[in-house]
This record gives C-alpha cells, structure tokens and sequence, in this order.
C-alpha cells in the first residue's frame, strides 16, 4: 500500500489527536497508508522526513510552523518526493508564499487533491542549524535575527505574529553595523546597515512583503540591505513594505543574485526561515534552483 507521510509538531496544537485522526481519516478514505512522526525540533522534523523518504513515501506532509518545513525541505530536496505544508506556526512565511490555505484541515485536503510544482531552495554554507543547511523563505544576519530571537516561543504563542512586532520595536535602536556583500562574482559593496537578508520569498511574519520581486522559482536570491538611519526612516521604510513599493533608496536596497556572501564587522545573531542558528560573522548563500517539489492547492 502507498505510504503517505505526517511529520506534525504536537507542540504547536492544544490537543493534537483530532488532527491527527483527521490525517488517518484523510489517507486511509483515499487508499493510502499513513506514517506519523511526531517531531518536537527541527532536527526531529529532518530525521523523521528522511526516515519517510526512506521507507518510501510518496508525500510528506510537514505540518508545523517555518522550522518544520524547513527541515522537511532538507530532507526531501532532490528527493522528488512531494512535500505537502500544513501551517500550524507563526509566520507560515513559505506557506503564505505558496498560497496554502491558513486552515489545517483545508491544507489537509489541498495536499492529497493539490498539483505539483518544484521550487528554489536557498543553501546555507559554514552554518549548521537544527533544520539543516537549506532554506525555503528567508535568512538573514543582523537585526532581522535579533527580532526572531527577541521574539520567542512563549510571545509567538500568546500574541502571534504580533510578537515580530513587539520584538521589532524594541530592536529599533539597535545600532548599525559594517557590511561587505558580494553579490556572484561582482565587487564587493561596502556598507552600513541593520540587517541584510537574503530571500527566496520576499515575505514577513503578518503578510507583509518586504523583498516584492522574489520568486520562489526564478533561480535567484533576492536581497536587501536595511539601513534606515533614523525614525523617519523607519516611517518611510514601513510605508513602502505596506504599499509593496518598487524603488529604493538608502533606507533600503533590492539586489538579486545566485550567489551571496555577507561579511560583518561584529558576530552578529543569523537565522533561517524564522530557527535561529548559531551567530557569526558572515553569511554565505547559493540558490538551488527547482530543487524541492511541493504540493500546491489548484
């Protein structure tokens, strides 16, 4: 019988029983047997889903927040084998840019009855997390993982994505700092700024779209430098993230590359699709184009 794989994180359900009976109920109604494998960190999500792979499932469901699908991506990159995304987190940043539906029991249903498509993984290199070295969504180093940090898993759960947020307003005052990038094989630019991310989905946590032009299938990065100097540019930088506005300025530059690598003049905290990974001072990003399939709803 077809094996049909649940990687869950109960942890981020009340009672994770109906859920999960809904999943049996879901498989079994379509012929199909179902695998569970409860995973309470990142590096469960990775074991278990290259478990799945290995005892030949045909579609993995990774139901979870950022960190669960991110690892899940590790496992099953270059695999061919489907990945299916229930949102169960946070930010559900890879989710939102696909289009999953928010409710889990729709999720459910749009990954048995949705159509295939392959998508870009950004690969992290001199970074070892607990969800691997691949990325779906967005990595960064600088402001951008002193908010996630800042943001933890007790405020996420009581405030949502409002947590960002929250964290966010106590880091504005958080100085800047000296940035190299290269971009491919291009010169260097040198630069002062809060944070550089580097993204194959431009979204943040609440639906907000930072980075507009990224794709998660066009074979680039894209990215961008934060150097807002002051509050009001905070206030325009806002604006534009609201409006989903093109142009740039010093506040906030949009580049793209296959190849990025970022230096700093401090260690400086980094994170990967929301997990925060150990801190450093550089940040070394290639894109691997098509390389994860993953079930979209029609």
């Amino acid at each position: 019988m077809t094996v049909v794989a649940f990687v869950v994180n109960p942890t981020l359900l009340r009672d994770p029983r109906p859920f999960l009976g809904r999943c049996r109920a879901a498989a079994e109604d379509r012929g199909l047997a179902p695998w569970f494998g409860p995973a309470d960190a990142a590096r469960d999500s990775l074991a278990l889903a290259r478990h799945a792979v290995a005892a030949g499932a045909s579609l993995v469901f990774a139901a979870g927040g950022d960190g669960t699908v991110r690892a899940c991506a590790e496992a099953l990159a270059g695999s061919g084998v489907p990945m299916a995304i229930v949102p169960l987190g946070t930010a559900n940043l890879t989710a939102r840019a696909l289009g999953v539906p928010a409710r889990p029991d729709r999720a459910v249903e749009a990954g048995f009855g949705g159509r295939d498509r392959t998508i870009d993984l950004g690969r992290l290199t001199g970074v070892e997390g607990a969800g691997g070295t691949c990325f779906a969504a967005m990595a960064g180093i600088g402001l951008d993982a002193a908010v996630v940090a800042a943001a933890g898993e007790q405020l996420k759960r009581r405030f949502g994505w409002a947590a960002y947020a929250a964290a966010g307003m106590r880091k504005l005052t958080t100085p800047p700092h000296e940035f190299i990038v290269r971009l491919d094989d291009g010169e260097p630019l040198r630069c002062r700024a809060r944070s550089v991310v580097v993204a194959n989905a431009g979204l943040l946590p609440g639906g907000f779209t930072l980075l507009p032009q990224a794709s998660l299938d066009d074979g680039l990065l894209d990215v961008g430098i934060l150097a807002p100097s002051g509050a009001w540019d905070w206030i325009r930088l806002a604006s534009r993230v609201l409006a989903r506005d093109r142009r740039q300025d010093r506040a906030l530059q949009r580049l793209q590359a296959r190849r990025v690598r970022i230096g700093a003049d401090a260690v400086l905290p980094r994170q990967a699709d929301g997990e925060i990974v150990p801190p450093g001072q550089a940040l070394s990003v290639c894109v691997c184009p098509r390389a994860l399939t993953v079930r979209l709803p029609w």
